[in-house]
């Protein structure tokens, strides 16, 4: 795109400055209008496994519902309690939602179709991934109210825990692609599975692995069965309790951002991302961008069934799967991938 400006006449600063920001755009409107429509499915499912009809008034088949409820929190007023800390309180949200949306700067949609293509990508999106809790912690405090502030806390152990095991999770994969460069570790699993299958999930070492990352996905993205941030019978409404108008929609856009991003990183990282599920010729024909979407789409499915189907964890349990289990095995499970690298392809 800088290429395009600057043949174009447009001084090569400028031209890089505006196709940046053309890129962010490209990426951030989509996003935004994506999670908009993410939130009718999500409805959608939940009403479907419940025999309900669910959305079907505001405009064709209720399509238009989640911009409905975006303009009534848009023109509800704003309320800051009058013992809470105003610039945190304010902030945190802020926070939240755009740690949400830098991930995606990584993001591979096709070959070479990336904002940022770093050769760190995979530690970027660590280390962006885990910024998210400093907005839940400081909405929590800054309420200065107990129930948000007990969720704030639950919050932080909860994606500390499971961002741990992500940590060792992902530690496979980067040996088995020998990168952290995400557009390397896509191409590295054409053909991966049997030979004819796009995907580190079909490797027997690997896809053990795949499923610790699906429910560590559940758990960071504070999904069901581990939303207790927001368990109602103990909290009221979690750590967004005292918030109202478009500061409680940013936090709601911010989580509907991460399970959009952490649906694509299971896609990304483990079922071949812009690959076509199959190794053959013509598959390819189909934009990548296309075999992606597909893949996403089937993972937030996931998620919405998984919701709607499987009873809360209690907290201990919680942390003992995270800590007691998810962990230990994933130590294990690099062991064994470096064991069976250095015999297979260092020896």
């Amino acid at each position: 795109m800088t290429e395009t400006f600057i043949s174009w006449g447009m001084d090569p600063n400028w031209a890089w400055g505006v196709a940046t920001i053309a890129g962010i755009l490209l990426i951030a409107l989509p996003l935004m209008l994506s999670v908009a429509m993410i939130i009718y499915a999500d409805r959608k499912i939940w009403a479907a496994i419940a025999l309900r009809r669910g959305p079907n008034v505001v405009g064709p088949f209720g399509l238009l519902q989640s911009f409905a409820d975006g303009l009534k929190v848009f023109l509800q007023e704003t309320i800051i309690p009058t013992s809470a800390n105003r610039g945190l309180f304010l902030i945190a949200p802020i926070i939240t939602f755009t740690v949400a949306l830098m991930a995606w700067a990584v993001i591979p949609f096709n070959s070479g179709a990336v904002l940022a293509d770093i050769n760190v990508g995979l530690l970027y999106i660590l280390a962006i991934s885990s910024l998210g809790v400093y907005g839940v912690i400081l909405s929590g405090w800054a309420s200065n109210s107990k129930y948000p502030f007990f969720s704030a806390m639950r919050a932080s152990a909860q994606m500390i825990s499971y961002e741990v095991s992500i940590g060792f999770i992902l530690i496979g994969v980067v040996l088995f692609a020998d990168s952290f460069n995400m557009n390397e570790i896509v191409k590295a699993q054409q053909g991966h599975g049997l030979g004819i299958v796009n995907a580190f999930g079909f490797n027997l070492l690997l896809f053990p692995l795949a499923v610790m990352f699906l429910i560590s996905s559940l758990a960071e993205t504070a999904r069901a069965p581990f939303d207790l941030t927001e368990a109602e019978s103990e909290l009221v409404a979690g750590y967004q309790t005292e918030y109202s108008s478009m500061s409680f929609a940013l936090f709601w856009l911010g989580e509907y951002a991460n399970v959009l991003l952490m649906c694509t990183l299971n896609a990304v990282l483990f079922w071949g991302g812009w690959l076509p599920p199959i190794d053959w010729a013509p598959l390819y024909a189909v934009p990548g961008i296309i075999w992606l979407f597909a893949k996403i789409l089937f993972f937030f499915f996931v998620f919405s069934w998984v919701k709607a189907t499987v009873p809360r964890y209690r907290y201990d349990q919680l942390m003992r799967l995270g800590w007691k289990i998810f962990l230990p095995i994933s130590l294990l499970w690099i062991f064994l991938i470096s064991g069976y690298l250095m015999l297979t392809r260092y020896s």
